[in-house]
């Protein structure tokens, strides 16, 4: 047996170079994965505020207008934050995505581990790591948080409609518990008499009636709400003639029990249905609930699709900025192309969504976006990972290969 002290020294010196290698891409993936996850937060945060202030205001005015606290208008907003999350998630991955690889660009990181023969297939790890860690967010949405949020949000709703005291004892207020409806309190007495109360009930498009009273009362019998109003007057006003009649009144009962539950019909939501129950119990739902087994397949389905997608859009906006050269100009058409890319593959979902409405046995359509954007983002990926053909320029009588620059005389 022998023994070459030599050879050795060179695997064990080759052993150490390719890990020290993989420590240094080791340490690459994770500062390029905190790098994404820091602007996916930066962006999803921001995306969730613009959402989130133009449905707060419709909010705010439906629920302060209806005599809530702003308690109340914090939960309700907290129990709409996560339906927010789920449609802006996707959009601030692929941000993040374009983001941060415009930045390595621009900063010439990718050029040096393109020089140091680092393919790009292995430079889009942190990417593809980045985009499960976004589809486990999505999934966490559409399979728990989600569903539990809505059923919660419906629950009280469904609660503060029924709380005539907290939506209608309001004074100085004109309130509008309905449309059409509208509902007055002058002043309310510490032993809960309404004076001066105002009725206006303008739902009928045959006629409107409008109720006065110096004095009323709430009265609660078997599940109903009744408003007595004592010493007022009714007005009637016919539309069609114009003709108004009164009656006056020694009391007088109007049931308010459609005010205050008029939120409360309907059944659950899609949404609100668990993955569980989707899956298991969908016959039962399609009876009880009203939706079509179309739809509760597409909603089954979508849920898992959205999370795909998320992988999709994040190797979409790292390979999309692969293609090419590095330029002084940026890469400006790439991020253009990604976009474009992202629209596509957000069109499709609404293209592929009808059929399946039609016919549930067409489910798989629901995962041709998703799929359709990883088949992009890895045929972008393969077009990065070769080579660029050597330019054959003449010049005289010898012929330049470039980059290589190497000359062959003719």
């Amino acid at each position: 047996m022998q023994f070459s002290p030599g050879n050795n020294s060179s695997k064990v010196h080759h052993n150490n170079n390719g890990r020290i290698w993989g420590d240094r891409v080791s340490r690459f993936d994770r500062y390029v994965l905190s790098q994404y996850l820091l602007f996916f937060g930066f962006f999803a945060l921001i995306l969730v505020a613009v959402f989130w202030v133009n449905r707060a205001v419709v909010l705010f005015d439906r629920l302060i207008g209806d005599g809530q606290s702003a308690v109340v208008f914090l939960e309700f907003t907290a129990l709409a934050l996560p339906n927010l999350i789920r449609m802006v998630l996707p959009v601030a991955a692929f941000a993040s995505a374009v983001w941060v690889t415009n930045r390595l660009q621009s900063e010439s990181e990718l050029t040096v581990l393109r020089a140091t023969g680092t393919s790009p297939w292995q430079m889009a790890r942190p990417a593809l790591a980045f985009g499960l860690v976004t589809a486990v967010m999505m999934s966490a949405l559409t399979h728990f948080l989600l569903p539990s949020s809505i059923n919660q949000l419906a629950l009280r709703e469904s609660e503060v409609s029924r709380n005539v005291t907290a939506k209608l004892l309001t004074e100085g207020n004109f309130l509008h518990p309905a449309k059409g409806v509208t509902f007055y309190i002058r002043q309310i007495d510490t032993d809960g008499t309404l004076n001066d109360v105002f009725l206006s009930d303008r739902r009928d498009p045959n006629q409107s009636i409008t109720y006065t009273g110096t004095r009323a009362f709430l009265v609660r019998d078997e599940g109903k709400t009744h408003l007595i109003m004592v010493n007022g007057m009714a007005q009637r006003l016919e539309t069609a003639s114009q003709r108004l009649s009164t009656t006056n009144f020694s009391d007088f009962s109007y049931d308010i029990s459609s005010l205050a539950n008029k939120s409360s019909a309907g059944g659950r939501n899609i949404r609100a249905i668990s993955s569980k129950e989707l899956l298991l119990e969908r016959n039962q739902i399609s009876q009880t609930e009203g939706y079509s087994m179309g739809a509760l397949a597409e909603e089954f389905h979508l849920r898992f699709a959205r999370a795909l997608i998320c992988v999709a859009v994040a190797l979409i906006g790292f390979s999309a900025l692969m293609l090419g050269s590095y330029s002084r100009f940026g890469v400006w058409r790439q991020a253009l192309l990604a976009f474009l890319l992202l629209i596509l593959v957000e069109g499709l979902r609404g293209v592929v969504s009808e059929p399946v409405l039609k016919n549930p046995e067409l489910w798989p359509l629901i995962y041709l976006p998703a799929l359709t954007g990883l088949a992009i983002a890895l045929g972008f990926l393969h077009l990065a990972a070769r080579p660029p053909a050597p330019r054959r320029r003449a010049t005289g009588d010898r012929v330049t290969y470039s980059p290589d620059n190497q000359e062959a005389g003719s």
